[in-house]
């Protein structure tokens, strides 16, 4: 592994640990710094990010239940997260895996749910 490559992962290491530290500690609910949804703000309407905040802090500290109310496709999301990153890392052992889980059907079909939880939540109002 090159000496860039290294660099850019301890980055994203140490940036994902500044990140957790500052979700952790803080919460979006409750703290005016955090960014607003400027969809939500702009129609009225929210996104499929929507509660992605909240649901981390919740996430942070083990409520489960808390985040699947702020944002249940985001926590539901997260098996897909795990899976895409094991592929990741078996990229070259298992090249075949590799294109299945980044394959454009599979891509697809994640933008699709995407788009269906869009319109569901604003619907239904989950």
């Amino acid at each position: 592994m090159s000496n860039k490559r290294k660099i850019l992962i301890l980055g994203f290491v140490l940036l994902l640990f500044v990140l957790v530290l500052v979700y952790y500690n803080y919460n979006p609910a409750n703290n005016k710094y955090f960014p607003k949804c400027i969809f939500l703000s702009l129609t009225g309407y929210k996104c499929p990010g929507c509660g992605s905040q909240r649901a981390i802090y919740e996430l942070l500290h083990f409520n489960l239940v808390g985040a699947f109310k702020v944002n249940m496709f985001l926590v539901c999301s997260i098996p897909l997260v795990v899976l895409l990153i094991v592929a990741e890392f078996l990229r070259k052992k298992r090249p075949q895996f590799y294109m299945q889980v980044n394959s454009l059907k599979f891509i697809i079909g994640y933008f699709l749910c995407v788009i269906v939880w869009w319109i569901l939540r604003n619907i239904l109002g989950v």
